[in-house]
């Protein structure tokens, strides 16, 4: 369910910089499209991003809608 922001960039045909931006910004929710993973990672702790491609795939699609309905208005 949870994939590393390589596979899950590859998936939805993104960058990971773009899925980065999308998190960041808070397109994609925590608990929801995207969690934390300290597995494996020493101190200090820069816990890395895993996502839901399911539900990340709905909400870009959505964003992404949302936007060209808003360029073509």
């Amino acid at each position: 369910m949870w994939s590393s922001s390589e596979l899950t960039a590859e998936k939805l045909g993104i960058t990971e910089i773009k899925l980065s931006f999308l998190r960041e910004n808070g397109i994609l929710k925590p608990g929801i499209h995207w969690k934390s993973s300290p597995l494996g990672q020493k101190k200090p702790w820069k816990p890395r991003a895993l996502y839901n491609i399911k539900m990340c795939r709905q909400i870009i699609n959505k964003f992404y809608s949302d936007e060209n309905n808003n360029i073509a208005a």
